[in-house]
C-alpha cells in the first residue's frame, strides 16, 4: 500500500494533550531517531544535537523550562511518551568540519585526498560566508535545525505517532538544566511525542489553511 503524503498532511496535527498511560514502542522511537539522523542540511554541516527524555526524570529536567512563563506547556511534556530537544551549536569551529568531513571520508563520499579537501574548502567558503560576511552563521544553523524538526513532524506523523513542536520554554534555564552551553550548544525547539488523549480538543478541530490559490503560483 502506497504512502499517501496528502492524507498525511491532512490528519497530522499540533497535539495539545498526551495521554501518558500510552508510550511508543521503542521500534518506532529507533526509526525517528533515524530520521533525525539522516535529516538534509545546507553542505551537509549537520549543525544539531538532540536530547532524547524518555524517562520521567528526563522529561521533568526539562519541563523546568516551561516555568514560570510557559506553564501551560508542562503537561504536554510530562505527559508526553518522549521528549526531544533539538538543539544547535553555538559555532561551526574547525573541529565540527573536520569531524563531519573524516566521517564522510569513512563513509566513501570522498574519491581521493583531492575530492575530500574540495569538499572542505566548499563547507568552509559557506561557513566563513555566513560567519564573517553575512553576519548570521546562528540563524543559518538554526534554519538547517528547522529542517530537521519538519522531517520529525512529519515522519511522526507516518509512524501514527502525535507530536506539539514547543518554542514556549526559558532557552537559558533550559540550556543551564541540561548543561548546554558547555557543550557548545543551545536548545532552539522541544518536540513532544506520543498519542493524544480524550482531553486533546485540537483532535476534534478541522484543519485550516490558507486556500490554495493564495499560496501557490505556477508559472
Amino acid at each position: 500500500m502506497s504512502l499517501d503524503l496528502a492524507r498525511l498532511s491532512q490528519t497530522r496535527y499540533t497535539t495539545k494533550a498526551f495521554d501518558p498511560a500510552r508510550k511508543i514502542p521503542q521500534d518506532k522511537v529507533e526509526q525517528l531517531l533515524v530520521a533525525l539522523r539522516n535529516c538534509p542540511s545546507s553542505v551537509n554541516s549537520q549543525p544539531w544535537h538532540f536530547v532524547v527524555a524518555a524517562t520521567e526524570e528526563g522529561k521533568a529536567r526539562i519541563a523546568k523550562a516551561t516555568q514560570p512563563n510557559y506553564a501551560y506547556n508542562e503537561p504536554k511534556i510530562l505527559k508526553a511518551s518522549h521528549v526531544i530537544v533539538l538543539c544547535v551549536r553555538k559555532d561551526l569551529d574547525q573541529a565540527h568540519l573536520h569531524a563531519v568531513l573524516d566521517k564522510e571520508e569513512a563513509d566513501g563520499r570522498t574519491a581521493n585526498a583531492e575530492a575530500k579537501a574540495t569538499q572542505h574548502k566548499v563547507r568552509s567558503f559557506y561557513t566563513d560566508l555566513h560567519r564573517f560576511d553575512r553576519k548570521d552563521l546562528q540563524h543559518w544553523m538554526e534554519k538547517q535545525l528547522y529542517i530537521a524538526l519538519g522531517t520529525l513532524l512529519l515522519g511522526a506523523a507516518v509512524l501514527e505517532v502525535d507530536a506539539c513542536p514547543i518554542e514556549g520554554f526559558d532557552a537559558a534555564l533550559l540550556d543551564a538544566e541540561l548543561g548546554l552551553r558547555e557543550q557548545g550548544l543551545t536548545s532552539v525547539v522541544i518536540v513532544s511525542l506520543g498519542y493524544h488523549s480524550e482531553e486533546d480538543f485540537n483532535a476534534k478541530l478541522p484543519k485550516s489553511r490558507l486556500p490554495e490559490a493564495s499560496l501557490f503560483t505556477h508559472i
